[in-house]
């Protein structure tokens, strides 16, 4: 008979477990990847939504309908997930619906300001999240943020505003796509303070699920209540609609949702000023658009607050 030592136990105990725990566990120790994955998906989203033929308010509609029919296998295919969906509370679903309302208006609003806007511009608007996802964490859910971190954002959205001053003459009617952008920060910041509150209950797969479940919905509604016809806008817009679930929902919102668990919501916000700099060197590579040397300064403006507030954060 072969007798085993303890370490030796607890070596084939460690082989033993599940494949899937294994990067599980390596994320949760280090957050900050799922950060990275989570910006150069989201820094898709602008130049997919480019290659759609439909209406703003459909191509947002595909999008979160196509999310919702990837994660249901997943999530009613799992004996705990089914049990923790069942489970959610009332004031849960409603905080949940809230957030869905808020994400749909952000994805309709933004796509909508992409017709007068350039990218560039629409783009670092809209990341202005963080600032009102910092206003709105200190006066509703009773946070503070040092002085440190206040200016590590403060550097990150100033080198936003150069990347948007250097793109500033494109496109037309630049103060509407601008307006748009702003609110649709908005209404995006209002997504993450609400998911801030629900994650601290729910695990980010029902959570997304629940919020994606009725984003989509009030997508549905808004296209019957407007009489916006929801097919006919030829393969690109559904190829457009399958690449922002997968690439901009699936691995951009859902991971900072996730992300919420770990890191405040003003630096989850914070995280995603580096979209422009991500969508700039993506759009080089796929459109031939090569950066002006303010939009080089403005990115690496973006990623000196970016990590600065990265390190005051983990240090606080």
């Amino acid at each position: 008979m072969i007798h085993l030592n303890s370490k030796t136990k607890e070596s084939f105990s460690a082989a033993a477990k599940k494949p899937e725990e294994i990067p599980v566990k390596f994320f949760e120790k280090h957050p900050i990847y799922m950060i990275i994955i989570g910006v150069i998906g989201i820094s898709f989203s602008a130049i997919i939504v480019k290659y759609s033929d439909a209406p703003s308010l459909i191509t947002a509609l595909y999008r979160l309908a196509i999310t919702v029919l990837l994660m249901t296998p997943v999530v009613l295919g799992s004996s705990s997930f089914r049990q923790e969906l069942l489970s959610v509370s009332p004031k849960t679903v409603c905080l949940c619906a809230f957030s869905g309302i808020f994400l749909a208006a952000h994805f309709v609003i933004w796509f909508e300001s992409l017709f007068y806007t350039s990218v560039a511009s629409s783009t670092v608007i809209v990341c202005t999240e963080s600032i009102w996802v910092a206003l709105g964490y200190c006066l509703f859910l009773h946070g503070h943020m040092k002085l440190k971190a206040i200016a590590g954002i403060g550097i990150a959205f100033f080198g936003s505003l150069l990347i948007a001053l250097s793109d500033y003459g494109s496109g037309s009617n630049l103060l509407l796509g601008d307006l748009l952008s702003l609110i649709a920060a908005l209404m995006v910041a209002g997504y993450t303070l609400l998911g801030r509150v629900v994650r601290n209950q729910t695990s980010t797969t029902i959570y997304t699920y629940i919020v994606y479940i009725f984003c989509t919905l009030t997508l549905f509604l808004a296209s019957f209540c407007t009489k916006t016809p929801i097919w006919g806008y030829g393969y690109s817009s559904l190829a457009s609609g399958f690449g922002l679930a997968v690439c901009s929902t699936l691995l951009g919102h859902s991971i900072f949702s996730w992300c919420l668990k770990y890191f405040s919501p003003a630096f989850v916000s914070a995280s995603k000023l580096c979209e422009p700099v991500v969508a700039a060197v993506l759009a080089m590579f796929l459109f031939g658009e090569i950066p002006t040397l303010l939009q080089v300064i403005g990115g690496l403006v973006i990623l000196t607050g970016v990590i600065y507030y990265s390190k005051v954060e983990q240090n606080s």
